[in-house]
């Protein structure tokens, strides 16, 4: 069974990030890049069955990103994973979350396909929770978003809890199939000694667009119907006036000034 986990490099979620107030963009001086924090759940996962499982298991970290998100697939390297591979390419870049989901599909099925797809639930940069659900249309398989439990898995079929509003839906899906998890699912090891001198020793492989034979009208900005035009922090304003009179008088003023504003 190969079983492929979607990993991000994210900005570290922290008071320090800030935003450019002129051009709209993050702050990236100083501030450090990690591993998805969702992301980790569905790499333990994948472990864990690969762990609990009989026969032979692989797992593949997959990530779309810049040449430094190496770093973290290493990470992933050392945390147990099989092989990890990163699809960076300028095509690439300025990709929405329709563009990404693509690429990530043409990413898998050049891996010769897999039987499971986990990623996290969502991206704490963008938190659209779109793309695992996209790599799941491109490929056309099933999927199931916000798992915080895999019931049972065959080589035919998987079981599932995933949390809805007010409760737990239980699904099931023929194989192979993509899921999203929540953190309930599990706690995340870090990784070994033993894990990170072996990481050391592997290699991250690393696929542009011409291996992976996109079509280029479907990447990056070219590929991508939505764009994001501002990014910006909320100004916090208040308009404070102090009533004063008697509390008849001023609960006069209240609702003289209410239904100025079209509030009563």
């Amino acid at each position: 069974m190969r079983i492929v986990v979607c990993v991000k490099q994210v900005p570290e979620t922290t008071e320090s990030a800030k935003i450019n107030p002129e051009t709209g963009t993050l702050m990236r001086e100083g501030v450090a890049s990690i591993t998805n924090p969702f992301d980790m759940y569905a790499l333990e996962e994948a472990l864990r069955i690969k762990e609990k499982q009989e026969g032979d298991h692989e797992v593949v970290a997959l990530s779309m990103g810049p040449p430094q998100a190496q770093e973290m697939l290493k990470e992933a390297l050392a945390l147990g994973c099989d092989r990890a591979v990163l699809l960076s390419d300028r095509a690439f870049a300025g990709a929405d979350t329709l563009a990404t989901a693509y690429t990530l599909a043409r990413a898998i099925e050049t891996l010769g396909g897999c039987d499971l797809v986990l990623c996290g639930k969502q991206a704490v940069d963008g938190d659209t929770a779109q793309v695992g659900p996209g790599v799941a249309e491109e490929l056309d398989i099933p999927h199931a978003t916000y798992v915080r439990k895999i019931a049972s898995l065959s080589p035919q079929a998987i079981e599932v809890e995933r949390l809805v509003e007010g409760g737990i839906e239980q699904v099931e899906m023929t194989m192979p199939a993509l899921l999203t998890v929540v953190k309930e699912i599990n706690e995340p090891r870090l990784p070994s000694l033993r894990g990170i001198m072996k990481a050391k020793r592997m290699e991250v492989t690393v696929w542009d667009a011409a291996e992976l034979a996109v079509d280029a009208e479907r990447v990056g900005l070219a590929g991508s119907p939505t764009e994001v035009v501002k990014v910006f922090t909320p100004q916090l304003e208040k308009d404070t006036q102090i009533l004063e009179g008697s509390p008849d008088e001023q609960a006069k003023q209240l609702i003289h000034g209410l239904r100025q504003a079209g509030l009563m």
